[in-house]
C-alpha cells in the first residue's frame, strides 16, 4: 500500500512528531506508514485523514497486489 501522508503532512506544515501527537501514535508509526511498511487500522487511517483535512481514499492507495 502506498500513502500520500508525507505530501499532505507537508501541505499542513506538520512534522512526523506533530502528526503522531495529533493522532495518538508514536513518530515511528508515522515513519512506517509513510514508507508503506505498516497498514493502519481503519480507526487510525480515519484519524490521520481527518487531521490532514483529507479522506482515507486520498491518503491511502491500494493496489491489486495488496489484496493477495
Amino acid at each position: 500500500m502506498k500513502t500520500r501522508i508525507k505530501e499532505f503532512r507537508a501541505r499542513h506544515d506538520l512534522t512526523q512528531e506533530a502528526l503522531a501527537k495529533l493522532v495518538g501514535v508514536r513518530r515511528e508509526t508515522i515513519v512506517f506508514l509513510e514508507k508503506g511498511k505498516y497498514n493502519p487500522s481503519l480507526k487510525l487511517a480515519y484519524r490521520i485523514a481527518r487531521s490532514l483535512g483529507s479522506t482515507i481514499d486520498e491518503l491511502f492507495i491500494f493496489e491489486d497486489s495488496d489484496l493477495e
